[in-house]
């Protein structure tokens, strides 16, 4: 049965529907919406505020407040009850506003006769767009009646700014997904980028807010929610692992009588099945921002998806909405998986995710097929639109949507110089890489998909010093077999050619999960079960592999290195398993390579101070800069408040490499550098300044890094980094690019 309350719910929604239709201009309908909720709810006042920038609200209508501070009264992010409500997301419900905290008075409202007060945030999917309020003379406190009659405006309003019907004059009413938006994020692949944004999950927008047999969209709802269980159930077909914890969890979300009583109650009160499933889905994304919990987050996501899926089942707005990707796609995500990013493949000209991280399966597979990357770019999924002009600075972790032309000046400006940068590199691709002072300095490249392959000979690289094998588990959603890796490795050693391929065993465990791998409750991943520790724990494993390269090298000399080794009978233990796979392949008749080349990665402090027996047994030595860097400083890389605090340069990083440098020059460890500081020029040569011959790098850093190396006196350079570290400077990166100014 519908109450009294809910009746008059009804009634408010069918007269907003109405205004809605008829025709007028925006700032007409914000006044008539203030008139029909303040009449409705029977207060002396409602107001509506919206944000005018970032960080401004303006006050757009009022019914009860003077009519000459619309437009005029605005008030910073937190300012205030509205400010407050604004900041925080969260409701104000009080009877005494002059009391409670933050209050501020705005003299030009005439509000100082009100003192009830109760506002919500105007918001859709948890975007904020501004605030709705009411307010009595009466010393009282809104009912859960009120709350819900003014939180229904409250999504009309968001839904209507949506589709654009309240365009006026003011800055607060602009026309949205028209205007330029700078965005902001972080770097997950460097590069830049102009193209056209097309979505990976085009939004759905709801137009019938309204509904009139409420019987009607009860069962339309009920219907959508069968289908989308049988969904979830054909989804759960076959899962195995992660892929079937995370089913289950949506299956349990899809069967929950408390989210369709939810639903099913908005829609007795005059909303329609889509309109209350996003009212829900709304719900949700607020709570995401305020939860700090990563398993209540995951979860609240799981919620957000399935409304998304249920929204598509009643609106028909699937993916495929006949758009055609255009010329220069930008791919706009919350986040994406790997095996995903890789059906788009090389037909992107860049990439840009709301979540994500620099870590994640996607930064890898981008950094693989060298595609520029932007992750945590907030607001970006709700702002841009299918064909919306974009550029983005993987550099800076900078996005330009809908740039203005001053904009699109000096982003072509820079990008026409990176293009005159590359053609000057492609004259010495051919040249080996020998300072000002006679130095020889190998360059190679990192490479993870056979995709990569077509950039050696053209990028001037002496090799492949990196090829990241996880990326053909990643990308799977069951262990690929042993014969399907043969395969690739053999491809990747025919596309190398004579150049040298260093394959690097597999590397999971901290933010690389295999879907199909139960995933451990580890309080620090970075610090756990990874890479080494989980191939020796699970020789099965590792043995496969090992036999998938043996027969994948056809005879020729294999080079194979094995990541996150902390100690010497890590690496021991590790190459009786490879003496074990030569065995097994030598009994079965099997060509065996004509040398097995193994070394390590030395990405903890601990392995620098192995014995003297560890550093004559290994073939090779390659730093792992990334992970070496963020334990030596104990600063998580993916933790944007402390990364970028410490310094590849600092004089304590540069004299425990020099350590490391020391103890290999005396037991003749060929030693590398692989890691994102080998393709930064400043730091590339700081690091052949100090002793490191061979670079391993992304190939479009090849060029520049070359470039600054020819035009370098290192055994000069080398004095300038003594010499700062004898002042006492913390890092000597501003002495060493005060050197590079003065020498051009």
């Amino acid at each position: 049965m519908i109450d009294r309350t809910e009746s008059e719910s009804r009634k408010l929604l069918v007269r907003l529907r109405d205004t809605m239709a008829e025709e007028a201009a925006g700032q007409e309908r914000l006044d008539k919406i203030t008139h029909l909720t303040a009449d409705s709810m029977g207060t002396e006042v409602c107001s509506i505020y919206l944000f005018r920038d970032e960080q401004t609200l303006e006050l757009c209508a009022t019914e009860g407040l003077k009519q000459e501070a619309v437009h005029q009264t605005r008030m910073k992010l937190g300012e205030g009850l509205v400010g407050r409500v604004a900041r925080t997301g969260k409701m104000v419900n009080t009877a005494d506003a002059p009391a409670e905290r933050g209050f501020r008075y705005m003299p030009e409202t005439g509000e100082e006769v009100f003192s009830s007060f109760l506002g919500l945030p105007i918001q859709r999917l948890g975007e904020k767009l501004g605030v709705l309020v009411v307010q009595t003379k009466e010393q009282r406190v809104f009912t859960s009646d009120e709350i819900y009659a003014l939180e229904v405006v409250a999504m009309v309003l968001a839904e209507m700014a949506e589709l654009g019907v309240f365009v006026g004059d003011s800055a607060a009413l602009k026309a949205r997904h028209t205007q330029p938006s700078l965005i902001r994020g972080i770097t997950g692949q460097e590069g830049t980028a102009e193209g056209n944004v097309w979505l990976h999950e085009p939004r759905v927008v709801v137009t019938n807010l309204v509904a009139d047999d409420s019987d009607s969209e009860r069962e339309r709802l009920q219907s959508a929610i069968e289908q989308l269980r049988v969904s979830v159930d054909e989804m759960l077909e076959g899962a195995e692992g992660e892929q079937l914890e995370v089913l289950e969890a949506y299956r349990m979300f899809a069967n929950s009588k408390g989210w369709r009583t939810r639903m099913e109650e908005d829609i007795d009160r005059g909303l329609s099945a889509e309109a209350a499933v996003e009212k829900e889905q709304s719900t949700a994304r607020a709570r995401m921002g305020q939860v700090a919990d990563p398993y209540l987050r995951e979860r609240l996501n799981d919620l957000d998806d399935l409304s998304n899926r249920l929204l598509r089942i009643l609106t028909g707005q699937g993916r495929e909405t006949g758009a055609e990707m255009p010329e220069h796609p930008i791919l706009i995500a919350r986040n994406i998986g790997p095996a995903e990013l890789l059906d788009y493949g090389r037909s992107l000209r860049g990439i840009v995710l709301e979540e994500g991280s620099v870590g994640s399966h996607a930064a890898i597979v981008a950094r693989a097929l060298a595609i520029p990357l932007v992750v945590h770019a907030g607001r970006i999924t709700n702002e841009a639109l299918n064909g919306d002009h974009i550029m983005i600075d993987g550099d800076q972790g900078v996005v330009h949507l809908r740039p203005d032309d001053t904009v699109v000046s000096a982003f072509r400006d820079k990008m026409a110089m990176q293009a005159q940068a590359q053609e000057r590199y492609a004259s010495i691709r051919k040249r080996p890489a020998v300072s000002v002072c006679g130095r020889r300095i190998h360059l190679y490249m990192n490479a993870g998909l056979l995709a990569d392959l077509p950039s050696l000979p053209s990028s001037g690289a002496e090799g492949v010093g990196l090829f990241r094998t996880e990326l053909q588990f990643l990308i799977r959603n069951q262990m690929p077999k042993r014969t399907e890796l043969a395969e690739v490795y053999k491809r990747v050693m025919d596309a190398a050619g004579d150049t040298p391929v260093i394959f690097r065993t597999l590397d999971i465990g901290s933010d690389k999960v295999l879907p199909y791998m139960k995933p451990n409750d580890e309080p620090n991943p970075a610090l756990g079960w990874r890479a080494i520790r989980v191939g020796l724990d699970k020789p099965g494993v590792m043995r496969m592999q090992m036999q998938a390269l043996l027969r994948a090298a056809e005879g020729r000399p294999l080079n194979v290195m094995f990541p996150f080794v902390a100690q010497y009978s890590e690496f021991t233990a590790a190459r009786t398993e490879v003496d074990k796979a030569l065995a097994i392949e030598r009994k079965l008749g099997h060509v065996v390579p004509e040398s097995v080349t193994i070394g390590t990665m030395l990405e903890t402090p601990s392995l620098a101070y192995a014995s003297s027996k560890f550093f004559e047994d290994v073939a090779f030595i390659s730093i792992g800069g990334n992970d070496l860097k963020q334990f030596f400083f104990a600063a998580d890389r993916e933790n944007e408040r402390v990364r970028r605090r410490y310094d590849t340069l600092n004089v304590s990083f540069l004299t425990f490499l020099e350590g490391i440098v020391q103890r290999c020059s005396e037991t003749g460890t060929p030693l590398s550098f692989c890691g994102e500081d080998a393709g930064r020029p400043i730091e590339a040569v700081c690091l052949a300044a100090i002793g490191i011959n061979r670079l391993s790098m992304r190939p479009a850093s090849i060029g520049p890094v070359k470039s600054l190396i020819m035009r370098t006196d290192l055994d000069a350079l080398y004095d300038v980094i003594c010499d700062a570290r004898e002042r006492g400077e913390q890092s000597a990166r501003e002495s060493v690019m005060e050197y590079l100014r003065w020498n051009g």
